[in-house]
């Protein structure tokens, strides 16, 4: 179900929860260490611009200013990753082109993983889970565990005991703010092979925080007219700031390091969000993020808001070109993408931020189809971000943040 109208959000793969600390992908930790030790830096930031460029193709898809929408393009990334290292052919090929990934089984993706998660300042964890009931490759399991960390089950998914089973799974590694998607993937199902799970899991804290008695009701005009929301307002603080053509961006940071951070994009008055979503893609988003500089801001206000978002991808990801056949070298059975489902929290107020998302993927038998003052007192756009590898982990845009 889609969320009211009135609202954009475009979300990158993570999941909030409420303690900061450090954390490590996967199912404890069990990304195969040795197999990502070669890979520098320069890895993680190309795979995490391959993250960001399929971000912004999958939010054109979906957003158009006038709506809520939340996606979370690293989560729909690694759910899509794992499918296609079982991809074959033309299909490996397409979906590949699709994720802007380069070869059919990326290890890369592994070491983005260990490297986002490689900080104090936040929580951060990536979960991964398969659940079959058709056999293996040896190759392909043997990868996922080894790159995603993830755990890999036999199940009867016509039995409606595993549907719950994967629903707890769901809620577990979203801190319970996301807990059904067995029934959004078709669950149970008797004619279901393999379903696919992703969760990731952040949780920041500013590094300057708002002082709730500052808080206060206030305008916001959403494109149905002007209503009244809670206004996180904060005074004579230092942030990265930047003038573009059109829009204005600041970021709000997370922890002492500030690594993590959170990018609003303002739409100057005479400039619609659709209109800036029309034209922001991962080159924009950059070249924004790089203009930001340290800068005095007089005046900062930003909404407080909570908001949940769930649709279903395979049509728009159809449209980007993802093929669903051809996946032989996950399993002799080659079993079909049927379903790819989203689901996805945020709340944003005067502590930090605590975001949710979990992907789904099911596979049948058959082929089944300074001065300066920033008041946000109107629609905008924002990022979560890795100042690091340059990852995207929340893309969003508000036009009413009410919930």
């Amino acid at each position: 179900m889609r969320t009211p109208k009135s609202l954009v959000l475009v979300l990158i793969g993570a999941l909030m929860l409420a303690a900061c600390g450090k954390a490590v992908p996967g199912d404890a930790g069990r990304i195969d260490a040795e197999l990502v030790s070669d890979l520098g830096p320069g890895d993680a930031q190309a795979v995490a611009g391959a993250v960001d460029e399929f971000g912004f193709d999958l939010f054109r898809q979906v957003a158009t200013g006038d709506r809520n929408t939340v996606t979370s393009p690293l989560s729909v990334s690694v759910l899509l990753a794992m499918v296609l290292a079982g991809a074959d052919g033309d299909t490996a090929t397409r979906m590949a082109r699709v994720l802007h990934l380069e070869q059919r089984r990326d290890v890369r993706v592994g070491g983005l993983l260990r490297a986002l998660a490689d900080t104090d300042d936040v929580k951060l964890s990536v979960a991964d889970g398969l659940w079959t009931g058709v056999p293996l490759r040896d190759d392909y399991r043997d990868f996922v565990r080894r790159t995603f960390g993830a755990t890999v089950e036999k199940a009867d998914l016509g039995d409606a005991a595993t549907a719950r089973k994967i629903d707890e799974w769901a809620s577990k590694n979203t801190g319970k703010r996301i807990d059904r998607i067995a029934g959004d993937l078709g669950l149970p199902d008797p004619q279901m092979a393999l379903v696919l799970l992703n969760a990731v899991y952040f949780l920041g804290k500013w590094r300057t925080q708002f002082d709730q008695g500052f808080t206060r009701p206030g305008p916001f005009r959403t494109p149905g007219g002007s209503v009244t929301v809670p206004i996180m307002h904060m005074s004579e603080a230092t942030f990265g700031y930047a003038e573009l053509d059109g829009y204005r961006m600041l970021r709000l940071p997370y922890g002492e390091q500030g690594r993590y951070g959170m990018e609003i994009l303002l739409p100057d008055p005479g400039t619609s969000l659709p209109g800036l979503l029309k034209r922001l893609d991962a080159a924009e988003w950059r070249a924004a993020a790089g203009a930001l500089s340290d800068q005095e801001i007089s005046e900062l206000a930003l909404p407080r808001f909570e908001l949940r978002w769930s649709s279903p991808l395979l049509g728009p990801l159809r449209r980007m070109g993802l093929p669903t056949t051809g996946f032989t070298g996950l399993s002799a059975a080659d079993p079909a993408l049927t379903a790819v489902v989203h689901k996805t929290y945020i709340r944003v107020d005067e502590k930090g931020t605590e975001a949710a998302a979990v992907t789904g993927g099911a596979m049948a038998m058959s082929a089944r189809v300074g001065g300066a003052s920033f008041v946000v007192d109107r629609p905008f756009a924002f990022t979560v971000s890795d100042r690091r590898t340059g990852a995207i982990l929340f893309l969003g845009a508000v036009a009413d943040p009410r919930s």
